[in-house]
């Protein structure tokens, strides 16, 4: 089983290989902790009644990079803590990723992780961002120019760029309003002097696939603003990659079972 624990949301997959997936979202209380939605969820809801020994937990939270060569397990958690000081009690973990050269270090909650303990024997910390720079570091080398990459999801902005095998950039950034995104994605691109005709915006997320009508209304929003600005916009459609999926899944538990 696998459990994604978002910024404000909370899904369970269960997956059977070849891609097929059942993927349950938990519709979360406003006003009670994470930990006491879940503690909830395992007691009422059916697809729960019965649990493997084995769950893996993908974490949608701060992230920090760390180049494998500067890492040290023993400072990890001081180094956290100083990057994100309100994450100071909580529970880090860190994985290495080998093919783009760094040590990636997160954090959930201790008690919600007090009740993931609870339930399961055998237990594996991931970050959600993962599956989604190995999948799209795949694709930056495509084409011609480079690429700035923007993963847009419940309110958050992770815009991210790589060189040859490594990060060339990483960031994330709350967005409250629209114009909160073209801020950061303009910001960015000319930190990293990209090149308005010739290297390319590369956007996914939840803003430009699910189509409520405040999603439709602020994606026109944004593009019509980067427009004027940039002429190489790419809009990735999930479904165009990897086929239609469950409704509702976000695009990291896309990239990671649904990528064949």
């Amino acid at each position: 089983m696998t459990i994604r624990v978002g910024r404000g949301t909370l899904s369970f997959c269960l997956n059977f290989g070849a891609g097929d997936t059942d993927f349950f979202p938990y519709v979360v209380k406003s006003g009670v902790s994470m930990a006491a939605n879940l503690r909830e969820a395992f007691k009422t809801s059916d697809f729960l009644m019965q649990l493997p020994e084995r769950a893996t937990i993908m974490v949608d939270g701060d992230v920090l990079l760390v180049p494998i060569s500067l890492f040290d397990e023993s400072e990890v958690g001081d180094l956290f803590a100083h990057a994100f000081p309100d994450r100071e009690h909580e529970f880090v973990f860190y994985e290495v990723v080998d093919d783009l050269k760094v040590v990636a270090v997160s954090s959930i909650n201790k008690d919600l992780r007090t009740v993931i303990e609870d339930h399961f024997q055998n237990i594996t910390f991931r970050m959600a961002m993962l599956p989604v720079w190995r999948y799209l570091h795949r694709r930056a080398f495509s084409g011609k120019g480079q690429k700035l990459f923007g993963y847009v999801h419940e309110r958050r902005l992770d815009l991210f760029s790589f060189q040859q095998n490594r990060f060339n950039f990483f960031n994330s950034f709350d967005i409250r309003h629209t114009y909160d995104a073209c801020y950061f994605l303009l910001y960015v691109w000319n930190q990293l002097h990209l090149q308005a005709t010739k290297d390319e915006l590369v956007l996914v997320g939840d803003l430009f696939q699910v189509d409520t009508p405040t999603n439709v209304e602020e994606r026109s929003q944004v593009l019509a603003q980067l427009r004027r600005f940039l002429q190489k916009i790419t809009v990735i459609d999930p479904s165009e990659d990897f086929g239609p999926g469950p409704k509702g899944m976000p695009y990291d538990l896309q990239t990671l079972f649904l990528n064949k």
